[in-house]
């Protein structure tokens, strides 16, 4: 009875002492605040997701929420997260504060916050500053969902030179809620503008620019009732416009069964591309699971359609190498 008592202590003692000696993973990489990133004159808070080892030099993605969301929420949501993990990138997590807009919607509508150098736009700006001098990061892109895509306008407009490329999800073009005369009418109704003018606003946003300009890659569903399909006719009239394009479109295809767009300049370069989300509400299209296409839970305003939308952007920008 002794000696089986001993085999048993010796074994117990020989198992902790396993576990005591084996070491602790790394923890593994989270959404975290940052503050000191500039002046802020938009009132902004800035986080931001640098998957752990992650080389100098890698792309960076700043994605903006919607309203009602936060940063992290919809960092995780609409699967920028998951695949900064799988390809190897950083992202900048804007969030709105509820003394800016009470529905935490980013003011891409005000003259104040959509100009260079003021408001919100400057904040977003000197957080992809802050982000790129951290991380010694590589070319940076921009996204967001509904008044994060409508800022997501402004930062291509106004800030053209810091941006490779952009991803706007149930957005609008710049400058719409001006050409319509308030924002609930470009939302609702769009706005009467020639593809001229539409490309005008841009470019009187940073005057003497000279490109390149950011390519477009614009998602939408048909059934919106939020922000409108016209919206996304719109983006393309605008950034076909700016990138000496024009309107028609130079393949029409389908992807996970969803028509597929896409428009290339004079040099026959793909400039713009539109994803229509057929029977799609308001919301960031996702796929759940863990396929190599898949990306993004499910939730409020991030809808499950069996296509995720950070995929195709970030596919189309090259950061899956």
């Amino acid at each position: 009875m002794t000696q089986t008592r001993a085999a048993t202590l010796l074994t117990v003692l020989t198992a902790l002492l396993a576990v005591l000696l084996t070491p602790t993973p790394a923890s593994a990489a989270s959404v975290q605040e940052v503050t000191g990133f500039g002046t802020n004159p938009g009132a902004l808070r800035m986080f931001r997701y640098v998957p752990d080892g992650l080389p100098a030099g890698r792309p960076v993605v700043v994605a903006l929420h919607g309203c009602t969301q936060n940063a992290s929420g919809y960092g995780t949501g609409s699967g920028w997260t998951q695949l900064a993990d799988r390809w190897g990138f950083s992202v900048v997590l804007p969030q709105q504060q509820s003394a800016n807009n009470a529905s935490l919607c980013f003011n891409w509508f005000q003259s104040g916050d959509m100009a260079r150098g003021q408001g919100e736009a400057a904040s977003v700006a000197q957080m992809v500053e802050r982000q790129v001098g951290d991380v010694s990061g590589g070319p940076v892109h921009v996204t967001g969902l509904s008044a994060g895509g409508g800022m997501t306008a402004v930062m291509m407009a106004a800030y053209p030179e810091k941006f490779t490329a952009g991803g706007i999800v149930a957005g609008l073009p710049y400058g719409c809620a001006q050409a319509a005369g308030s924002p609930y009418v470009c939302m609702y109704v769009g706005a009467t503008q020639t593809p001229g003018q539409w490309g005008d606003r841009v470019r009187a946003a940073r005057p003497g620019y000279a490109g390149p300009w950011p390519r477009l890659v614009a998602f939408q569903g048909t059934a919106d009732y939020t922000v409108k399909p016209v919206n996304m006719s719109d983006l393309v009239e605008q950034w076909t416009d700016v990138q000496g394009g024009d309107q028609v479109a130079d393949v029409s295809d389908t992807v996970a069964g969803y028509p597929h767009r896409t428009y290339t300049n004079a040099g026959g370069d793909t400039v713009v591309e539109t994803y229509s989300i057929t029977g799609m509400g308001h919301g960031q299209p996702v796929d759940p699971g863990s396929g190599s296409a898949q990306c993004g839970t499910a939730g409020a305003y991030i809808l499950d359609v069996n296509l995720c939308a950070a995929y195709r952007m970030g596919a189309a920008w090259g950061l899956n190498g």
